[in-house]
């Protein structure tokens, strides 16, 4: 099979088209011909080194859209999805409609469960409150503000860097979006709420945005972090400020979600359910050969990309 591999950890250079044999599916195992494989900012950490990377050599990527020996057409993890064969566990095999897209399909897997785990089960948000979503244009931003208004929010408040980002969010069904830098973000935040704070604030940023925020959340609010793009940035928390007004601070991270056996069919299923329904629209970025991983790895770094962006090997 074709496969891009690493043998040492860097930057997007290190990537190299190479042939390797097929993978042997084991007993709980299905092999899949990748039809599409998505990229992640994470995969670019694994190829440097800073995050769970495995041993030398290894197969990037974790997201595959493809077909089974027998035809199905599905989706699921991956163990090294830059490939044209990959093996997806069997209790994770999720059926894919032929009528979705391959791109707006793996947009979905990890951005869009984690999307819906950060305000299902991370925010327990109740139907009629007010959400802020942080970077509502980004992966899982713009998949959150969809899901919040099919959860029962009763206002979405988008921020974001652009202002095309923030048209895309009012696109998707933000009531209102904002500028989501720090200076003034809680004032802007309340002004678009009509005056009030928020239930529920999102937030990937940390740094001066999460401190910012916390001004903007309403008495027993959550706010959950998960992520810190702003990674030179600490996001210390405190307490006291957390007392005067009863609010909640909480991480989620997807991965040990992900890590269980079957323990993402369910929500993917329902997301999928949505999406061919129309009721959601994940967003389909560019597509890259599997040769060009690298240039595609390079392009989600320096974010000269919006959407889902997938490999076709």
């Amino acid at each position: 099979m074709r496969a891009i591999q690493i043998t040492r950890l860097g930057g997007p250079e290190t990537l190299t088209e190479v042939e390797l044999p097929d993978p042997v599916p084991g007993p709980d195992e299905v092999l899949v011909d990748v039809e599409a494989a998505g990229v992640n900012f994470a995969d670019a950490e694994r190829v440097a080194g800073t995050y769970l990377s495995p041993d030398l050599p290894f197969v990037p990527g974790s997201e595959v859209a493809g077909r089974t020996e027998d035809g199905r057409r599905i989706m699921g993890l991956a163990r090294s999805a830059y490939a044209s064969k990959a093996l997806v566990k069997a209790d994770d095999v999720v059926e894919l409609p032929e009528d979705i897209g391959a791109g707006e399909a793996l947009a979905l897997l990890v951005q869009g469960l984690t999307a819906w785990h950060l305000l299902g089960t991370a925010a327990r948000l109740r139907r009629g409150e007010s959400v802020v979503v942080n970077s509502a244009a980004g992966g899982v931003g713009h998949l959150a503000v969809q899901l919040a208004r099919e959860l029962g929010a009763s206002r979405v408040i988008a921020t974001a860097s652009s202002r095309e980002k923030l048209d895309l969010a009012l696109s998707l069904g933000a009531d209102a979006a904002v500028d989501g830098s720090a200076e003034g973000y809680a004032e802007r935040v309340i002004e678009a709420n009509l005056g009030n704070r928020a239930d529920v604030v999102l937030d990937a940023v940390g740094g001066a945005v999460f401190d910012a925020a916390l001004g903007a959340v309403a008495e027993f609010g959550r706010l959950i972090s998960y992520g810190t793009a702003s990674h030179r940035d600490p996001s210390p928390v405190d307490v006291g400020r957390l007392l005067e007004s009863n609010v909640s601070v909480a991480g989620f991270w997807i991965r040990p979600l992900l890590a269980r056996p079957g323990g993402y069919k369910a929500q993917l299923s329902e997301l999928l359910e949505l999406t061919a329904a129309g009721r959601i629209r994940p967003i389909a970025g560019k597509e890259y050969a599997l040769s060009d991983a690298a240039t595609a790895l390079e392009d989600v770094l320096a974010r000269r990309t919006t959407g889902k962006v997938v490999l076709r090997p």
